[in-house]
């Protein structure tokens, strides 16, 4: 509680603090108002019953006009405090949301989550679905706890008045207000055993919603990859996957059942016996004339208001349980991405460090990199690249791609420094594009928005990549994953390259779905539309080298090396053993 405190409760300070603060002190008055109808309906039922008692028409008429007053409000009052009481959970929801998908997209969280040991999966379904339900259920919750505590609060008067004092059977002393007390014994009691009843619910539901989370990313995940399942005929496997991770939630379900059936089970007794043990306890005073019909109704009543009011735990015992089961999650996830910038503050032994250059170059200090296990995969690389150079970097395809995600601070696992150009940030196009839903125009511009280039821009764009056959299509939306083949997305990755022309270009087999024509065409059509773009390419396929000026051999540690060439070879700054890097010269 004191973890989502430390996160959600900043919601009433945010911005729009001073609407927030209305919308609360208005959903308070309008919780004073139900709890003062209430009472008006308290003392309406002791006059109505006393009115039927007298036999009196007219005293009973007045009462049924009194009745429709007091209805027309209590309909009024709840149609606005529920009005007011959604607008404040969505809006809490909006802006808790908001916070976490930005700590989510900033400096790669939503990736580099990936590696970090903790409890975080799923952050998608977290954000989704455990900040609705930990807003709702927290608003909820206080209210219909500030709700008992003011009844409670008011009926213990109304109860100690009206029930006056019982004697104590045998001697001379008499209760004062015994009501009260019974109605304290008997929501005391029904909350310890609820308690004990409900404890294996909240871990049921626990794992429940894990499982249940489960069952949703792997439904997804099959939906994106729709294709690649149908061409390799994976259905089967993926119904099996289906199949089994049902099987977790049948069984977490079942678990919650019979966490469920104790507490239902008692809550039915609890809840159809308060009714009637009230009039049972009264009764005797009834008879001997000590109260009224009304006066005993106005005590029955009382009686079930504290004793509902005192039972606030043991009726919202599932939706505290479900409340804390999503509220851990959120907390669970933002702590974990607050562990991320502590790792980025303090460091660690073994991990590439991010600088930035003063000089308009990109710098490799020392650069070692490692598996995720701490696998060596290169030594020692030592590499400067200035403004307007392009460089094709092949070799091992493990240490090429490591390389990739290090300079885009993705793959912390070494050590050495990598000093990014000052200026504009390096883009980097990776091998399967990323296209957005959307139209092609949005899809075009991303990560930028599509109001930013004109029209014109979008069409040369289009040409220089190849695909000006896709210009009368750019204000359609389509799932472009599925629509354009492999060749033609990345032809759209080069396009946006065309469009938003970057100082600096990192590309990862950016076009290796091309043929060798195509490749040398698109190079050309780089360097001929922007000459001065400092480009670092990793790729596959060769005869490439005339379109660069230098070539970056690099090895896995542990493998033969590569000897450079005899036109000017640079050979590796580090004299270990076995590292894998050569500079070689045009």
């Amino acid at each position: 509680m004191r973890r989502f405190a430390r996160l959600a409760l900043p919601y009433w300070k945010s911005e729009h603090r001073w609407k927030i603060g209305a919308a609360t002190l208005l959903l308070l008055a309008l919780t004073l108002s139900q709890v003062a109808l209430v009472m008006w309906t308290s003392y309406w039922n002791r006059a109505f019953f006393d009115a039927l008692e007298a036999r009196s028409l007219d005293a009973l008429l007045q009462q049924i006009l009194v009745f429709a007053l007091i209805l027309a409000l209590t309909m009024g009052v709840t149609a606005l405090h529920m009005h007011v009481k959604r607008w404040l959970q969505l809006d809490w929801r909006r802006w808790l949301t908001a916070n976490l998908v930005d700590q989510w997209m900033t400096r790669s969280r939503h990736y580099r989550l990936q590696f970090l040991k903790g409890e975080h999966d799923n952050p998608d379904q977290r954000i989704a679905e455990d900040i609705r339900i930990s807003t709702e259920a927290a608003i909820s919750l206080a209210h219909s706890l500030t709700y008992s505590l003011l009844v409670g609060w008011a009926f213990i008067a109304i109860l100690a008045e009206v029930s006056g004092s019982a004697p104590i059977p045998g001697s001379e002393f008499e209760v004062p207000g015994y009501m009260v007390l019974l109605a304290f014994a008997y929501a005391g009691g029904g909350a310890a055993i609820g308690y004990l009843l409900g404890r294996p619910l909240v871990r049921a539901t626990n794992r429940l919603q894990s499982v249940e989370a489960n069952l949703r990313f792997s439904l997804a995940r099959a939906r994106e990859n729709a294709e690649a399942i149908a061409l390799t005929h994976g259905e089967r496997m993926e119904r099996r996957s289906a199949v089994q991770l049902f099987g977790d939630v049948a069984r977490g379900w079942n678990r919650q059942t019979f966490a469920y059936l104790g507490i239902v089970s008692f809550s039915t007794a609890y809840g159809n016996l308060m009714p009637i043990f009230p009039i049972l306890v009264a009764a005797p005073q009834f008879i001997a004339g000590a109260l009224t019909l009304g006066g005993l109704m106005q005590a029955a009543q009382a009686f079930e208001r504290l004793a509902s009011a005192l039972s606030w735990p043991i009726d919202k015992l599932g939706e505290i349980a479900m409340w804390r089961t999503s509220a851990g999650r959120v907390v669970n996830l933002h702590d974990d991405m607050l562990r991320l910038d502590v790792i980025d503050h303090q460091g660690e032994p073994a991990r590439i460090r991010i600088g930035h250059s003063t000089k308009p170059e990109l710098h490799l200090c020392g650069l070692s990199l490692d598996t995720q296990t701490g696998e060596p995969l290169l030594r020692g690389l030592e590499l400067r690249v200035r403004r307007g150079e392009r460089i094709l970097i092949v070799g091992d395809a493990h240490v090429t791609l490591a390389l990739f995600k290090a300079v885009a601070g993705l793959w912390p696992w070494g050590s050495g420094e990598i000093r990014l150009p000052e200026g504009p940030e390096m883009v980097f196009l990776p091998q399967r594009p990323f296209l957005p839903t959307g139209t092609l125009r949005a899809m075009l511009c991303y990560p930028h928005p599509p109001e930013r280039y004109p029209t014109p821009e979008l069409h040369r764009a289009l040409e220089c990549a190849g695909i000006d056959w896709l210009a009368p299509r750019l204000d359609e939306s389509d799932d472009w994953n599925h629509v354009l083949p492999l060749r033609a997305q990345q032809r759209l990755s080069t396009a946006r390259l065309f469009l938003q022309r970057p100082a600096w270009v990192f590309l990862e087999d950016t076009t290796d779905a091309f043929d060798a024509k195509g490749e040398a065409g698109i190079l050309e059509m780089m360097h001929r539309e922007m000459p001065d773009m400092t480009v670092l390419s990793v790729m596959r396929h060769g005869g490439l080298e005339r379109h660069f000026h230098r070539k970056l051999e690099l090895h896995r540690v542990g493998t033969p090396e590569l000897k450079a060439g005899s036109d000017g070879s640079v050979p590796a700054a580090s004299p270990a053993p076995v590292t894998g890097s050569a500079e070689v010269g045009r």
